[in-house]
This record gives structure tokens, sequence and C-alpha cells, in this order.
């Protein structure tokens, strides 16, 4: 709180379920000297439900003006189960090529919650499949190290995540995962597994393909029809990821290190595993305020997305007999 002769000003912060300690942040200012009292709540990223790890963020009870992000905010995720099984079948359709899935992945949250999903399968396949003995390399110390610190915070994880704990289940630390620590061992992998053929799955930084050892992965075998490159994140603009993602279909190529690539990979995208809420999350966030806000502010998100967003809000608003007034600052890059 700070308070200076007539202006009040309280911040509180409250689980925003994007990442484990992800918040969005409420203010509540008050000037008694012009008569001025409102509610500013700005999202940050929010988090989309049914998360496994991470409790669904719940809304304010009230707003005066909503800072709402708009990454995802023209579509809605697949269900948890649909977005499961699209999983399992991308990565039985690389071990029927005897090839490598390449997972891009950030080191907080996508990573842990992949891992999650993977047990989830393993756990539920035949005794003589070979999800048993498939590896699982995850290929970054980074998220090696924040994997430690989500299996540390066992107690905030969600109700799912602790029964299977109570029933004996491993999330994060199932028998088939290794870690690449040092970069010896990572050039090593890269060739073993280009070489190889070896049916494994690789999760690498960076989520985008801007950079990090997933880079070197897609460098070796790109260009090999056997293998897979798994997005299951947003790719942004201008980004290499953003480029395999739209040109790998067609058979197209990108530019790695400045070096051209031709993709003969399979290319396949998974957007229910976002980290951030879709459009149907977003209008949630909205409506289960008793009071919502007369203004929202849309950022955080590509132009037509933010469109998109305007568009649904205007029309729950008329819907329900209320009036928004919904604002796109300009973008500056």
């Amino acid at each position: 709180m700070v308070e200076e002769d007539a202006l009040t000003v309280r911040v509180k912060l409250k689980r925003a379920g994007h990442i484990l300690g992800s918040s969005y942040v409420e203010v509540a200012l008050n000037d008694t000297a012009r008569g001025n009292a409102q509610r500013v709540v700005f999202s940050g990223d929010l988090g989309a439900p049914h998360t496994p790890l991470l409790p669904a963020p719940t809304s304010p009870y009230q707003a005066d003006v909503l800072v709402l992000e708009s990454t995802y905010s023209d579509r809605n995720h697949e269900g948890r189960q649909a977005h499961g099984q699209a999983l399992k079948t991308a990565i039985e359709q690389a071990l029927t090529n005897r090839g490598t899935v390449i997972i891009p992945a950030f080191s907080i949250g996508r990573t842990q919650e992949l891992l999650y999903e993977l047990e989830t399968i393993v756990h539920g396949a035949a005794p003589t499949s070979d999800w048993h003995s498939l590896e699982v390399i995850v290929d970054f110390p980074l998220a090696a190290h924040f994997t430690q610190v989500y299996r540390s915070l066992k107690p905030f994880w969600d109700a799912e995540a602790q029964r299977r704990l109570r029933f004996g289940w491993h999330p994060l630390s199932f028998e088939t995962v290794y870690t690449v620590d040092d970069h010896a061992t990572h050039k090593q992998t890269v060739r073993y597994l280009a070489e190889s053929g070896r049916p494994v799955v690789v999760i690498a930084a960076s989520g985008m393909c801007a950079g990090g050892r997933v880079v070197n992965y897609l460098k070796a075998m790109l260009g090999d029809p056997r293998h897979q490159v798994l997005f299951v994140g947003y790719q942004g603009a201008g980004t290499p990821g953003r480029e395999i993602q739209r040109y790998g279909p067609e058979g197209g190529w990108v530019v790695l290190d400045g070096e051209r690539i031709d993709i003969r990979a399979g290319v396949t995208t998974i957007s229910g595993y976002s980290a951030h809420a879709g459009q149907r999350d977003l209008l949630n966030f909205i409506k289960r305020m008793r009071r919502w806000p007369r203004e929202v502010r849309l950022v955080h998100g590509d132009d037509h997305a933010r469109h998109a967003l305007k568009g649904a809000i205007a029309a729950m608003a008329q819907k329900a007999g209320r009036q928004i007034d919904v604002e796109l600052p300009a973008v500056y890059e």
C-alpha cells in the first residue's frame, strides 16, 4: 500500500495460472481530493483452465478498467482429452517412422506440462507397449532446474496432480526421462539421434526456435522425413518457429543461423498446450466478475486477434445489456 496525502494506492496479486507463481495485478486507487476512486486490473499472461499442475485463475470481484492480454483471443483451445490424444498420435507417427520428435518449449511451464502429459500416456499404455521404453530427453539445464522447483512446490499443485501423488504416480520424474546438461553431451546427442534413427522425444529450448539448443536439432533433422517437429505453443510472427509452422507442411525452407534448411520432416501443431487463455477463457474472466469493467484495453496479441476479441466482448456485453468500451492501444515495434 502507498499513501501520499489524499492519494491511496493498494496493490493485490492473485494467481494467474500461467506458470507456477504467476499473478495478475489489482490496483485500487483512491484520490479523496478529487473524489475519484477506481480499480484497475492488469491481467498479465492468463493461464488456460484445466492445465495440469496449476489451479485455474479466478476472476476479481470487480474492475473499472481491465488491461487484458489477447495472445490466443481469436480461437479456443482443444479440450484436455483431445490435445492429449493429438500428442500421443503425433509421437506415435514419428515412432513408426523410427525418428525423433523435436518439441520446442520454454523452460518454465510448458516443459513441466509436457512431462506430466507424457507420464499420463505411459501410465495408460498397455504393458507391452513401446511407450514404456520410450526415452524423453530434456535438453536444457534451466528446464531441469525449474522442474526440480516444480517438484519442491507440490503443495501448490492442483487437485488432480495431488490425487496422482497419493496413488503413487510420479509426475515430472518418470523412469525414462533423461536430462542433458553439458554442451558436449548435447552435441553428441544431436549427432547420434540424427544418424541412428532411434525413436526418442526431445524437449529443448527455445520455444519459438529463435535460439538455444533446439536450433541444433532442427539443423540436423529438418531435412529428414523420419523426424517430426511438434509445436505445442504460440509462435510469434517473424520467428523461425512461425516459418517452420507455416512453410513446413508445404515442403518449404527456413533460415537457421544464416543457413537455409529445407523442411522435409513432419510438422504438427497442437494448440491446446498453450499456457495462454483462449477466447472463451478471456471472456469468462470478464463475465465472472460481479461488477464488469466499463473499459477494456486489449494488449499482447496480434492485431487480428485483438480485433476478434473486441468483437466478442462487444457481443457479450450487448447480450447482457451492459456497456463496455473496448480499446486497442497502438502497438509500437
